[in-house]
């Protein structure tokens, strides 16, 4: 059996391809090959030994903003993939009708895997907010029209509904997206924050398959009070609403996902909203992301469906992507479980420790490793306080240190080369 990689030793989790175990996984043209204990090392092309880590497909984040140079969130995702497993990125409405060509694109360009939900306001996030205050933004026909000439990037419909983005509006942006999403036959992911619209009222409009991001938000209002859920929640996520984390800069409290956790709403999603003023805390990535939920008393296997098979199931993202499935592409994420007391924040400040932390070791793509990138720097106008902007320099001078370093010594050449044909400098 001729492979291209083979990842051995390691300890697979793959809930969406039903892998579990210590399994190698081979890789032939970009594809996983086969998921099996002992597969033969002598046909490789390139081994991977993995002992002692955890092998999962690669992570797919649900809730991101990939659009930098146009919007006031967007970021670049191929200087935080190769350290983060994250192999697919779903931007999560920073473009609308307007921008659409635009993102498509600037998402070309990278090395991983993108995928939109296009926002109901044309406009999409050029600005920190406000897109829907002025409803001509919320065409309903551009938006259908706009979904049905990028089928292949755009998997569902992104709208904002918070007190800042819709104003005196009310339901009525939700009300338009619903209508594009039921003539498309896509999600809708529903942001939820500053009231009014209470949350309460807003879901009766979603159905089965719908995604409400940032769903364990600690600024909205009718979600959850004195520690007891509003019925209209507990409804919705019996009735198969989806329940998405969304850190991000201010959507993530922890008394409130574990007052959902007490009363069994776990998350389905675990997702970021990483952007340009979250990347540098609170949420940095989505392995922290997910640490924080395991800190909280989710298990490991519920997590990384969560991050894996669940988001592209509920998108409805092909091929097995999220899978470790033969026949899916060759994303493969590989993390060491480190043990010990790691302290974890909320949006509000708010610590819990948690005793397990996922770091990653290696994240590929189509069999590839992704390699080495630095994040571009902060854009001028997102404000740091000083702690950030000195662990900023701080690192930068770290990775001058090391760069400017030569990569080895005398004794690490081969001086025997020297003058040999072919070795000449031209």
């Amino acid at each position: 059996m001729r492979t291209d990689l083979l990842i051995t030793n390691g300890e697979v989790l793959d809930p969406g391809g039903g892998h579990s175990g210590r399994l190698d996984v081979a890789v032939s043209g970009g594809r996983i090959l086969a998921v099996a204990p002992d597969l033969p090392r002598e046909e490789a092309r390139d081994v991977v030994d993995a002992t002692g880590l955890l092998v999962l497909p690669g992570l797919v984040d649900a809730h991101t903003h990939v659009f930098p140079g146009a919007t006031y969130w967007g970021i670049d995702p191929d200087g935080l993939a190769w350290s983060s497993g994250v192999t697919t990125w779903i931007d999560a409405g920073t473009a609308g009708a307007f921008g659409i060509d635009a993102l498509r694109a600037t998402v070309g360009r990278y090395g991983v895997r993108v995928r939109s939900l296009l926002n109901i306001a044309s406009v999409g996030l050029a600005g920190r907010t406000g897109e829907s205050l002025n409803l001509e933004n919320c065409d309903v026909e551009l938006a259908r029209k706009t979904v049905s000439a990028n089928r292949d990037l755009v998997v569902g419909i992104k709208v904002r509904m918070d007190r800042h983005t819709v104003g005196d509006n009310g339901l009525e942006p939700l009300r338009r997206a619903r209508e594009v999403a039921d003539e498309c036959a896509l999600p809708i992911m529903m942001h939820i924050g500053h009231g009014p619209p209470a949350v309460f009222r807003l879901v009766d409009l979603l159905r089965p398959g719908d995604i409400v991001t940032h769903c364990a938000s600690g600024v909205t209002e009718g979600m959850v009070t004195a520690r007891r859920i509003h019925p209209a929640i507990i409804e919705a996520h019996r009735r198969g609403v989806v329940f998405d984390i969304g850190h991000g800069f201010g959507g993530f409290s922890f008394d409130v996902v574990e007052t959902q956790l007490a009363a069994g709403l776990r998350p389905h999603l675990i997702s970021t909203d990483l952007h340009a003023r979250s990347l540098y805390g609170p949420v940095f990535d989505l392995p922290t992301t997910m640490n924080k939920l395991l800190a909280v008393g989710m298990d490991l296997a519920a997590v990384v469906a969560a991050t894996t098979s669940r988001p592209a199931e509920i998108l409805g993202l092909p091929d097995g992507v999220g899978t470790l499935a033969p026949g899916a592409p060759a994303d493969i994420a590989l993390f060491s479980v480190q043990e010990g007391a790691f302290t974890l924040s909320d949006a509000a400040g708010n610590r819990r420790t948690g005793t397990r932390r996922l770091v990653n070791a290696a994240t590929f793509v189509a069999g590839h490793p992704l390699p080495p990138r630095l994040p571009a720097p902060p854009p001028p106008w997102i404000s740091l306080t000083d702690a950030q902007r000195a662990a900023l320099k701080t690192r930068e001078r770290a990775l001058r240190e090391l760069l400017t370093t030569p990569l080895v010594g005398p004794d690490g050449l081969d001086h025997g080369r020297a003058g040999e044909p072919g070795t000449e400098r031209c």
